[in-house]
């Protein structure tokens, strides 16, 4: 799974635009979201086969900003806190969190400056170790 960045127009039927060429391309949204800044919209997705996406959205004139690695992880429901004590984690290792999210599988998404070092991280999280 990848993370696509994607830059789209505010204006009404843009997100509408969007879903439609990449569900033509056969392209499936497995999480995500879209965010206005600045009078810009910013997309956010998870998808399985980031360049057949970025190239059909290219295609159409859609800027694609980025793919990016995702570390994808389960945190407990029954326990709160968790986002601040993964997320305090990855701060405590230098690790930045660049983007945030969940997928449809309740899990969460995120996509970090350093994912190399992230991807340890969440593993150890996964393992049950918090430090």
């Amino acid at each position: 799974m990848k993370n696509l960045a994607i830059r789209l127009k505010n204006q009404p039927g843009a997100l509408a635009r969007m879903g439609e060429i990449l569900g033509d391309a056969h392209v499936s949204l497995e999480g995500g979201g879209v965010f206005v800044h600045k009078n810009e919209g910013v997309a956010h997705f998870l998808v399985e086969d980031a360049k057949k996406g970025k190239k059909a959205l290219e295609s159409k004139g859609i800027e694609v900003m980025a793919i990016s690695n995702v570390l994808i992880q389960k945190l407990r429901q029954d326990i709160p806190g968790q986002l601040g004590k993964i997320c305090r984690l990855m701060e405590k290792n230098g690790v930045n969190i660049l983007v945030q999210y969940s997928d449809h599988n309740n899990q969460l998404i995120l996509v970090v400056d350093n994912y190399e070092k992230g991807s340890i991280i969440s593993q150890n999280w996964s393992k049950g170790i918090y430090e």
